[in-house]
């Protein structure tokens, strides 16, 4: 097929390309994608050309590559499954990756969903099941943008590097946030315990003991006050759109249990902090120094730890990759409104840090994220291949 520019008609998303291309199944955990069988799909016999590989039925344990340039394949490190597809371009050293689609979701109790969370659905405009929001939704529709490019072969400069040092000449799109418009920043994540010894006894001789529980809600009152102050809103949560400011917030309580006339003497606070513009390492280092009391001979105590933490991040919003997305999103989706939560995105601000361009979208559900009858919508997953189609378009004209 001869070479022919690139536009939205060119490259357009079939009505329903979606359900049609990718069957995307989850059983017993472990993710399978069947893809569509076509006539003609593999080389005549005797043929030198290498065909596309069979995804396996399962990618926890493989890791396939393939690259349409000289339409090599193979297998590579194993341990979680990563497929990288590169399209060749006619510039070298001009690059365009749109990386960060996931197979792994959150779990799923049948019996607390409306329908079968472990097979996709159709609802009219819905598609239904654990996964298509965060983030099958988003593998079925780059894999249908790099599809579309193979079948019409369009003639850009841009090509999809597969190692990640190619990707800093050119706008990375993170694809695994929601509701079709830039996710601009992120927030940084310190899952945090504090432990509280008092001294168990009978609740009617309570001078006998010190109660962990009361210790815990007072200290950790007194934990939570000395960081607000110490991490005020930030100005820039503003320009960003972050909804909320930086927060501490216990999530989980525990204690060893024990009887109603018994006062408790261990109790167990779990929670995270959620940071907008706060660097983590300083402020874990602060909350370490908010318990460290002098030595008034008190018999109740408290040890605080750290599960692993992560550090959000603040897109470049001076950068050709924000301001491209901007452009497409307000295209096709009418408007566009970027904003910022204080989830965390893993390896987003370590690729920022390492000198890439990286802009975060994603076109399903923020509604539905994470949570019981999760389903995304046809027409937003349409649109996001439009942006795609717009994006590179912006591009090819630099």
């Amino acid at each position: 097929m001869p070479s022919q520019p690139l536009s939205t008609s060119t490259v357009k998303a079939p009505k329903g390309f979606l359900p049609s291309e990718l069957l995307l199944i989850e059983t017993h955990r472990r993710i399978q994608i069947r893809p569509k069988q076509s006539a003609g799909a593999h080389p005549a016999r005797g043929s030198n050309r290498k065909p596309r590989p069979r995804l396996s039925p399962s990618l926890q344990h493989r890791n396939w590559w393939w690259s349409s340039r000289d339409q090599s394949c193979g297998v590579s490190l194993s341990g979680r499954g990563n497929l990288i597809v590169e399209y060749p371009g006619s510039v070298p050293g001009k690059i365009l990756s749109f990386v960060g689609m996931h197979m792994d979701v959150v779990t799923a109790n049948p019996d607390e969903w409306e329908f079968d969370p472990f097979s996709l659905s159709i609802d009219g405009d819905k598609l239904r099941g654990r996964g298509t929001t965060d983030c099958h939704g988003h593998v079925a529709l780059v894999t249908e943008l790099m599809k579309r490019l193979g079948e019409t072969k369009p003639a850009c400069w841009c090509g999809h590097a597969g190692l990640l040092d190619k990707l800093k000449s050119g706008p990375l799109f993170w694809i695994d946030t929601a509701d079709k418009q830039p996710c601009i920043g992120t927030g940084g994540m310190i899952p945090w315990k504090l432990h509280f010894t008092g001294k168990l006894f009978h609740s009617g001789l309570a001078h006998k003991a010190i109660n962990a529980m009361v210790l815990g809600m007072e200290g950790l009152k007194e934990i939570q006050s000395r960081f607000y102050r110490d991490f005020p809103p930030h100005p820039q949560e503003k320009v960003y759109g972050f909804a909320t400011p930086s927060t501490m917030k216990p999530t989980q309580w525990s204690y060893p249990g024990g009887g109603i006339n018994q006062i408790p003497g261990e109790c167990t606070v779990s929670g995270d902090v959620r940071l907008c513009f706060s660097n983590v390492k300083e402020v874990m280092k602060k909350l370490q120094e908010y318990y460290v009391l002098p030595d008034e001979d008190l018999r109740g105590r408290l040890t605080l730890s750290f599960d692993e933490a992560s550090a959000g991040v603040a897109c470049n919003l001076d950068s050709r990759g924000y301001h491209v997305l901007c452009n497409a999103t307000k295209e096709v989706v009418g408007h566009v409104k970027p904003y910022s939560i204080t989830g965390t995105l893993p390896l987003i601000r370590d690729l920022k840090d390492e000198g890439f361009d990286v802009q975060t979208s994603g076109y399903g559900l923020m509604a539905t994220y994470h949570a019981k009858n999760e389903y995304c919508l046809l027409t937003d997953m349409c649109q996001g291949f439009d942006v795609f189609v717009r994006i590179i378009s912006q591009l090819e004209q630099d």
